[in-house]
């Protein structure tokens, strides 16, 4: 099992590539290998300083220009991404252990953001607002709001690149990107075709460092204007705390708990098929993964039987372009696999039953982070594989008897991002639909796309991601009064 030296990047500030003033860098491992793969500058306090002071004059520049100007760069991005698209798909592959197959979707989903948020923009409209005297005339309009920072998590490396980049570039905000120092190599090499571009300097930032040097001198400063972040829900509340030395705009899609509800009347073959998808396609490493399985009593027996012979034939591998048939990689850290096995140590001391997996496979390197899909039934609302976001590729199977039961259980959870209901009874869908806690509801089936609002309620987040809401977060508005002259 063959892996790719990437060779050392460099961070991007002021449209230049640099070493961090302080020359340390940081090794990348791969989750497949342990291996190293890369090298990246990692960036300090004085690197983050670097790239406030000049995103702040990229900013001045930027929001200048006409949207028509904007256009012409972001989609010069876009193809200039699309022509390296194999290589940062590749460096995913190695930096988080996402499949080849699975890689796709990055570049789809940031290649869509830089070609449909000018066209968002341009359709916003002006708001007109009625005088009821007949004394003056008012509109609202749209400005950029300013400096904006990114902190991204390392799940999808390129797509919460792109749900961040389309809506900053095109509302006119300049934009810091932070990756996760555990997935930054496909951002920093988004770095270097920015530069290979002459892209105007300080429009775009790109660095990755400790949170204690970079994080927080960034959050805390008096520059940015917007603090955007895909994330934990407890990273997110270290953040907002840390941003109040300003008032600043805040857009935050932090953490995930999702029930995946199937009644009795459900088509059974379609909830298997998105059970096991979203359950364990990326390793289980999503926000949106069905991680609460709440299955009607009647065919509980039946979807588990099914459920587990589905999971036990799924192939485990280093997901290279070359091993095509691999649907689940490696977890992204070591760190991440232990937490699965205390996540299922702690169901089964309070009562689950292992159903399947909860080892780790043979035959695959010694130094990857690897683990089988696994399943436990008869999970309860005190164990921490209901309670926590799980992240990773254990499954919790519950059986539920009413819709009142389900529903409790549903909402019994602090976070609220999605949910999956799964039922022909139109009354059910319509109280379903009114009464779950979350921000995403998807019946019988399951769609994303960078046209559609994503975002949650409770603790899972502030504002969307994706669709014209997005913009909403890099923009202020501005009343307009004109008095009519007589």
């Amino acid at each position: 099992m063959k892996t790719h030296n990437f060779g050392y990047k460099k961070l991007y500030i002021d449209g230049q590539l640099v070493d961090a003033v302080s020359g340390e860098r940081e090794d990348i491992i791969c989750p497949a290998t342990g291996e190293v793969i890369a090298q990246v500058a990692k960036a300090g306090k004085a690197d983050a300083e670097k790239a406030l002071i000049s995103s702040q004059k990229g900013f001045k520049y930027w929001s200048k220009l006409s949207l028509e100007e904007r256009t012409v760069w972001m989609l010069k991005l876009r193809d200039a991404i699309l022509e390296k698209s194999d290589e940062l798909r590749n460096a995913m592959v190695h930096e988080m252990g996402k499949t080849y197959a699975g890689s796709l979707e990055d570049i789809q989903r940031l290649t869509e953001a830089l070609e449909w948020y000018p066209n968002a923009m341009k359709n916003l409209r002006e708001e007109q607002i009625p005088d009821y005297e007949g004394t003056h005339t008012h509109k609202m309009i749209s400005k950029p709001a300013g400096v904006a920072i990114a902190y991204l998590a390392w799940n999808f490396p390129l797509l919460n690149v792109g749900y961040k980049i389309g809506p900053a570039l095109a509302s006119g905000c300049s934009l810091i990107i932070k990756p996760s120092s555990l997935s930054p190599l496909s951002a920093y090499m988004v770095g270097e075709i920015l530069h290979s571009i002459n892209f105007p300097a300080g429009v775009v930032t790109i660095l990755a460092g400790s949170s204690s040097e970079v994080a927080t001198p960034m959050t805390t400063s008096k520059i940015p204007a917007v603090i955007t972040m895909i994330g934990s829900t407890q990273t997110g509340q270290r953040i907002i705390a840390d941003s109040t030395t300003s008032i600043k705009k805040l857009g935050m899609e932090l953490g995930g708990n999702a029930p995946f509800i199937v009644f009795e009347d459900a088509d059974l073959e379609l909830a298997l098929d998105l059970a096991i998808g979203l359950k364990f396609g990326n390793t289980g490493q999503i926000c949106v993964a069905a991680n609460r399985i709440f299955v009607h009593r009647n065919i509980y027996d039946k979807f588990l039987k099914e459920y587990v012979k589905r999971a036990s034939a799924l192939k485990i591998g280093f997901g290279t372009k070359e091993n095509s048939d691999v649907f689940m990689g490696p977890l992204a850290s070591r760190s991440s696999r232990d937490r699965m096995f205390e996540l299922i140590e702690d169901a089964v001391t309070k009562g689950a039953k292992l159903e399947y997996g909860g080892e780790i496979p043979e035959g695959l390197p010694e130094g990857g982070n690897w683990m089988q899909p696994t399943i436990v039934s008869g999970t309860t609302s005190n164990m921490k594989l209901f309670r926590e976001e799980t992240f990773g590729p254990v499954a919790g199977v519950m059986p539920f008897d009413t819709d009142d039961e389900v529903l409790e259980l549903a909402n019994d959870t602090e976070f609220g991002l999605a949910s999956y209901i799964f039922t022909n009874n139109n009354k059910r869908i319509e109280r379903f639909t009114e009464d779950l806690e979350f921000g995403e509801i998807q019946i019988n089936g399951v769609k994303y796309a960078i046209y559609l609002p994503h975002g949650g309620f409770k603790n899972s987040g502030i504002g969307h991601d994706c669709s014209h809401l997005a913009l909403d977060d890099y923009l202020v508005k501005k009343r307009v009064t004109s008095a009519i002259c007589k």
